[in-house]
């Protein structure tokens, strides 16, 4: 998929696939900033709005992308969220956007933070993040009509820019505007440099209403256009959030209701996170540390694009509110895998699969312990995270509030007072078990575990098909002396993670056990001693040279003095799917009730990406990731 530029002479990139510059000498920065920026009526449009929604047909170098974000970042009037969502068949390498931008020395700084974001775009959509999550660059790779087709956007501006009609004539085809039309608003403007007779007469036909005027040099002629067809347009989704966010309850202090508190804050939402316990991360999420790792499957199915999803999002959410190597590390993490079930799919090591994952070399399995030749795989975009630092960045927004010991028994509406009165909103409350008001909004988002049916029970409402999954993690203080344990965490039947920075020294983590339908805790002596015996067997068969090194730990009839080990223990919530449950619980029947639990064993490498998910979803959003992805996350999947 990848596109292999030649530079010209004259310092220009050439694509040697379609016979074309990707702009003229003069380096493409005014048909940047005067034929798009400018011919979609930008920055104007967007002042004071909430969002503003771009839709580019061609991504290129990134030069319209880099003009539009460097033009937000400078106005003072700019909306709240910037939405680029860019189509394109044949990426460039990282190499080549830098070597591009360095003709414009403003623009530079912020190509190097896409350049160091643009990396393993596999056919999919890809959500690069930039400035706090407020300039989200949604990337779209793979054949434009497909795309435009299986996505369900609103554009407020449409950049139509590729290469010429006579270079590749199948983006500017009647079914390519056609999908393009879909795509848009009535008032949605449309800007190209393309001039051409059919150009012009499919727009028309497709209902926009296209104007030629003066082009930029060395171009004579460009377009302005606007989409309003004579006919009437298809009934407009439901909004689902006014144009302006207003309360919203989150019913969960963990690390989903944290995700998506944040993500709802950022958009201008004053939400209060209510939980049963007195700080954050209580359950699942005070796990001392955990993994974040793509997963493998050959076929490349939901399960492993969602989860390549999450682990994007996590590491941009990590890299911006978190230090590396104390609340988190991105290492890397090796994963061992029968030799018949490896799941790397096969041409994954030619392409940006490979910026992914792929077989571990003699020199990583060396560095584990392992020998050469021992079945594993290697996640260079994966790594290990203490889950509470994380829960602790997000909920410190501004516009969040958090209220400890609050247990809410039952939800209901609250009948319009006489200023709401035709208002489209309800207002929902949050009751303890006596009757009193905990909390009231607009919007409640549940993210409480195996506790969301039971709030769920009392609207009379069938339960969310959740499991609960009790799980035992061993750990213990590294001995300073010792040695073999590996420099990166090991994943398989269970999972080892050490180094990990605890007091003046570090710690070693192993588990965690899998007990389905489990919930109570604490865990009995018996049981304790039982799931780390079951730890210990899975450390042997993961890591048979390093086992020796915190046998000592693992021994019951070790010396008092030895560093024994200790225990930590939850109940995590997964679905019977195994795949997380996202959006709203019946939008017709419970307006502005919505939900976000069943993160399940990998919660840290969804959570984050699930907030978003809602956050999108609830504000006609571009999504950030494939739309039948968040269909098989749906509430009414089940």
């Amino acid at each position: 998929m990848a596109e292999h530029i030649q530079w010209l002479d004259d310092g220009t990139p050439y694509s040697p696939r379609f016979g074309d510059r990707y702009h003229s000498e003069d380096g493409g920065l005014a048909q940047a900033q005067q034929a798009f920026l400018h011919g979609c009526g930008l920055p104007a449009a967007w002042a004071g709005q909430p969002q503003w929604r771009i839709l580019e047909t061609g991504f290129g170098l990134g030069l319209n992308f880099l003009v539009t974000w460097a033009a937000w970042r400078a106005d003072p009037q700019r909306c709240r969220m910037l939405h680029f969502v860019s189509l394109e068949a044949w990426p460039v390498a990282p190499a080549d956007l830098l070597r591009a931008a360095r003709q414009y020395p403003d623009l530079l700084p912020l190509a190097q933070e896409l350049h160091d974001q643009f990396w393993g775009l596999l056919p999919g959509v890809h959500r690069l993040s930039f400035d706090n999550g407020q300039v989200l660059l949604t990337l779209c790779i793979g054949d434009a009509q497909t795309l435009l087709r299986q996505q369900d956007w609103t554009a407020d501006s449409v950049y139509l820019d590729v290469f010429s009609p006579e270079r590749n004539p199948d983006l500017w085809s009647l079914h390519t505007l056609k999908a393009v039309a879909r795509c848009c608003r009535r008032g949605t403007h449309l800007a190209t440099s393309t001039v051409a007779g059919a150009v012009r007469d499919a727009l028309a036909q497709c209902g926009f209403e296209v104007h030629t005027v003066p082009g930029v040099a060395p171009q004579r002629d460009r377009l302005q256009v606007m989409f309003n067809p004579r006919w009437e347009l298809r009934k407009p989704r439901a909004a689902m959030a006014p144009a302006t966010p207003r309360r919203c309850i989150v019913i969960g202090g963990g690390l989903a209701g944290a995700a998506t508190a944040a993500s709802l804050a950022r958009r201008g939402w004053q939400v209060q996170v209510l939980d049963t316990a007195a700080a954050p991360a209580s359950g699942a999420s005070g796990l001392p540390v955990g993994l974040f790792a793509p997963h493998l499957s050959p076929d490349d199915n939901v399960f492993s694009r969602v989860s390549r999803s999450g682990v994007r999002a996590m590491l941009q959410q990590c890299a911006a509110l978190l230090h590396s190597g104390v609340d988190w590390c991105p290492s890397g993490v090796l994963e061992r895998r029968s030799p018949d079930r490896l799941g790397v799919p096969a041409d994954w090591d030619s392409g940006p699969g490979a910026d992914w994952c792929g077989l571990a070399s003699a020199a990583v399995l060396h560095a584990a312990g392992l020998p050469s030749g021992t079945s594993a795989c290697w996640h260079a975009r994966a790594g290990w995270l203490r889950p509470a630092r994380l829960v602790a960045a997000l909920l410190a927004h501004p516009g969040i509030t958090w209220c400890p010991n609050a247990c809410v028994a039952q939800l209901q509406r609250a009948a319009p007072d006489a200023e709401h009165t035709g208002d489209t909103w309800t207002v929902w409350q949050a009751l303890d078990a006596p009757g009193h008001l905990l909390a009231e909004a607009e919007l409640v988002v549940l993210a409480a575990g195996p506790a969301c049916n039971a709030l769920l029970a009392g609207l009379a409402t069938p339960p969310l098909p959740l499991q609960s999954v009790r799980g035992q993690l061993s750990w213990g203080l590294q001995d300073t002396q010792a040695t073999g344990l590996p420099p990166f965490p090991v994943n398989g039947s269970g999972a080892l993670v050490s180094h990990v920075p605890f007091g003046g020294g570090h710690a070693w983590h192993m588990g965690s056990t899998f007990e389905r339908d489990v919930e109570h805790l604490p865990l009995s002596h018996a049981e304790a001693a039982a799931a780390h015996a079951s730890n210990w067997q899975h450390l042997q068969a993961l890591l048979p040279g390093t086992a020796p090194t915190l046998q000592a730990a693992f021994d019951p009839a070790a010396p008092a003095d030895a560093q024994r080990v200790q225990a930590w223990a939850s109940v995590r919530c997964t679905a019977h799917d195994r795949l997380p449950i996202v959006g709203p619980i019946q939008a017709t029947a419970l307006p502005g009730l919505w939900v976000c639990t069943a993160m399940g064993a990998r919660g840290l490498t969804r959570a984050v990406l699930c907030g978003e998910l809602l956050a999108a979803q609830l504000h006609d959003e571009p999504l950030p990731l494939e739309a039948k992805l968040a269909r098989a996350m749906s509430p009414a999947r089940r």
